[in-house]
């Protein structure tokens, strides 16, 4: 096989490699809520929503405070093994939450997938970016973020595995041994992608966690874009955690009516919206460099009016016409974040500079959950908080578009 013609091979095995795994990553999280019921039954030691509520929440802290400690890892040391070690501490935790037998038992299980999960993103993100230098870099990430929706959508299956006859201990098992096995097939396909000539040497290893941090808190760039990436975690939250309450209290619905409308239309557009949004950027850098940024742009443009309008919706209809344009612009917006980071942050930091931004994502992500919940307990219009959140986004477009990209050194860019 042709040098050309291997390089390129390995590049797409990559994001082929690592769907399934984004897959796993997420159905986990997906299948805790979903199997709630079965397990607050099981264990009564949870006890109450509030317990229940903090098991997931020690989960994002965890992954919060950690992201930039699996970047860095996967910067100063090798990222397909970062990948393939999250990988096996993700399969270990699985196994061991379908074995927990009380609510200190599954608070240390949930704490321990933070840190699995931590390693996991950045590195894999990083991985993809090395494979793919030039005209297929958003493609790839979006393709790879596809698997995130996968496993949200397989998630929802996770109620019906509880109320079958193996019960939901059964779904962490199986799932857990999947990611063992996986895992080994990850040890023998996967392969490194090529050192950009800026990290070939000594240069990367020899970077401590403090200069990495420095080298990236000095860019402005930078920081417009941890900003940028900040801002849409706001309403991205919303919808995640307070959808199905609204939609069910707004529209009178059911439980299960309002879960599969919070779920299924988001997650449907948004996989359409990585596919399309990658190709589309891709296609725009062959005009101007900053293609994927107006890219990114276009999709939160689009969540603008998509906010407003499921927040003054008159009907649920109307309401689900503007989550799926919702849907729509954050696929554009997902599949583009670790490509524009390529654009201003040298190879061997941008593991550490995506573990960054998760942090004080997720960070100004559970602080705004906590707020709706305040805000709701006061009666507040959730129109006003979707218009809030809607404002949020135009503030996003203008700071994305303040971002310049610099002349970084690749392989084959």
């Amino acid at each position: 096989m042709k040098p050309n013609v291997l390089s390129s091979f390995n590049a797409w095995m990559a994001v082929v490699l690592l769907f399934p795994v984004a897959l796993l990553n997420y159905l986990d999280r997906q299948i805790f809520s979903t199997m709630k019921t079965s397990m607050m039954a099981d264990m009564p030691s949870i006890g109450t929503d509030e317990q229940f509520g903090a098991l997931m929440g020690v989960f994002l802290i965890i992954y919060g405070v950690f992201s930039p400690v699996g970047g860095y890892l996967a910067d100063r040391f090798n990222r397909r093994w970062t990948v393939i070690g999250s990988l096996g501490v993700w399969s270990l935790v699985t196994w061991l939450t379908g074995h927990a037998h009380d609510y200190g038992e599954m608070w240390w299980a949930r704490a321990a997938m933070g840190v699995s999960e931590a390693c996991y993103i950045p590195a894999a993100l990083a991985l993809i970016a090395d494979f793919h230098t030039g005209p297929t870099r958003s493609r790839a990430v979006g393709i790879h973020q596809a698997g995130i929706y996968a496993g949200i959508a397989l998630g929802g299956l996770g109620g019906f595995i509880a109320e079958s006859a193996y019960g939901w201990r059964a779904a962490f098992n199986w799932f857990g041994l999947a990611g063992v096995l996986y895992a080994l097939v990850l040890v023998a396909l996967l392969r490194d992608p090529p050192r950009p000539a800026a990290t070939a040497g000594a240069a990367a290893p020899s970077l401590t966690p403090w200069s990495a941090a420095k080298s990236l808190l000095c860019l402005g760039s930078f920081l417009v874009l941890v900003l940028y990436f900040t801002l849409p975690a706001l309403p991205g939250w919303l919808m995640k955690n307070w959808l199905p309450t609204i939609l069910a209290d707004t529209f009178h619905l059911g439980q299960g009516k309002a879960g599969i409308n919070a779920t299924l239309w988001i997650t449907c557009a948004s996989l359409a919206g990585v596919l399309g949004g990658g190709a589309l950027a891709d296609r725009w850098m062959r005009v101007t460099p900053r293609g994927r940024i107006f890219t990114s742009a276009l999709g939160m443009t689009l969540m603008i009016p998509a906010l407003f309008g499921v927040g003054y919706a008159p009907t649920l209809g109307v309401a689900i016409v503007f989550l799926i344009l919702f849907g729509l612009g954050w696929g554009f917006f997902d599949c583009n974040n670790m490509p524009i980071l390529c654009q201003i942050v040298r190879p061997e930091l941008r593991a550490t500079g995506y573990g960054l931004m998760n942090l004080v994502s997720i960070t100004a992500g559970g602080l705004f959950t906590a707020k709706i919940g305040a805000l709701r307990d006061a009666g507040v219009n959730p129109a006003i908080i979707f218009s809030f959140c809607g404002l949020a986004a135009a503030v996003s477009v203008a700071l994305v578009l303040c971002i310049r990209p610099r002349q970084i050194r690749e392989v084959n860019a």
